[in-house]
């Protein structure tokens, strides 16, 4: 067993990696509160006026292929958080869960965008997101795919789960969707309580007892399965964790001496992003991806994509190497 660095703690991993948290979370809310004013700016000229506003400008239920999905899935997630449903024509649960992400859809005016996709006919997109069974559901939200939950649910389930999303997609990334969408209740709300499972997770996370931070994490999860905000502590804590046990000089010769070895270039990633080196964490991550198949490529595409959570989706290191991830994937 390689000795474990002394230099690497969990408090100075810590410190490393929340200045971009810290960062790229007080953009995202400057920006939601710009937004949130502007659209009770827009709310009361409009009463004043007895003009409606107008709805989203674009289409709240899309059909996506493989050739479209850059377009219609990533680049519109920059605007509104897309929820993804991977469906089939054979699929009797996917017949019973389809509809009613439609009609929330709907519902929720402009604040998500459904995207289906028929995995018969897009059997590679289907492949490169890991698709075990279907129904399955996904969001991306600036760009970042977050799973939301696998099977059938019922109404009042799936309607949390998105509150969860839109709430988060607004608070922590600035993304409040078409300006004329209704408000969701509780979502965005100043001096709304925190779950209390949730700022147990955060508290843990803060006294560097990842142990703890990820169980509590993932018993948010658990419960919640849609909470945005508990997968994106569950990312940091893991990486602290997984940081906090290497050799710096085993793992980077390892990497060297094999690069084809996806758990030494997984392992060097880690390093390079809580050293400082964010580019080289990415672009060794994305050669990766373009070097490997099948489940390897699947766990370094996961890895990266929490990678680029740890950073913060407005950082353009991020930007960057989600262009070049979509050229290595499409």
């Amino acid at each position: 067993m390689q000795p474990r660095n002394t230099h690497l703690n969990s408090a100075a991993l810590r410190g490393a990696v929340d200045l971009a948290a810290v960062k790229a979370a007080g953009e995202a809310a400057q920006k939601a509160e710009q937004a949130r004013a502007e659209r009770a700016r827009q709310a009361a000229a409009a009463e004043e006026s007895g003009v409606e506003l107008p709805g989203p400008a674009y289409p709240l239920v899309i059909d996506v292929s493989e050739e479209t999905f850059e377009a219609e899935v990533v680049q519109r997630s920059a605007e509104v958080p897309v929820v993804v449903d991977f469906w089939a024509e054979w699929c009797g649960p996917c017949k019973q869960l389809s509809p009613i992400l439609e009609r929330l859809a709907e519902e929720y005016a402009g604040r998500i965008v459904l995207a289906r996709i028929d995995v018969d006919a897009n059997q590679l997109i289907a492949e490169q997101f890991g698709i075990q069974g279907i129904p399955a559901v996904m969001a991306v939200v600036a760009g970042q795919l977050v799973p939301l939950f696998q099977g059938a649910e019922n109404e009042a389930n799936v309607r949390k789960i998105l509150d969860q999303l839109i709430a988060v997609a607004e608070q922590r990334f600035g993304i409040v969707g078409g300006s004329g969408a209704a408000p969701v209740e509780g979502a965005g709300a100043p001096g709304r309580p925190e779950d209390p499972a949730l700022s147990a997770a955060h508290d843990a996370l803060d006294r560097g007892d990842l142990g703890g931070a990820i169980q509590a994490y993932q018993n948010v999860l658990a419960d919640q399965p849609g909470n945005v905000e508990a997968q994106l502590g569950l990312a940091q804590a893991q990486l602290l964790r997984r940081v906090e046990a290497l050799d710096p000089q085993a793992v980077r010769a390892a990497a060297a001496s094999d690069p084809a070895s996806v758990s030494a270039q997984l392992d060097a990633a880690d390093l390079d992003l809580v050293g400082g080196h964010v580019e080289d964490a990415f672009g060794r991550l994305v050669q990766t991806v373009g070097r490997t198949f099948g489940a390897d490529r699947d766990t370094v595409r996961l890895r990266l994509l929490e990678l680029f959570e740890v950073i913060g989706p407005d950082d353009p290191r991020v930007t960057a190497a989600r262009s070049a991830l979509a050229r290595v994937l499409f």
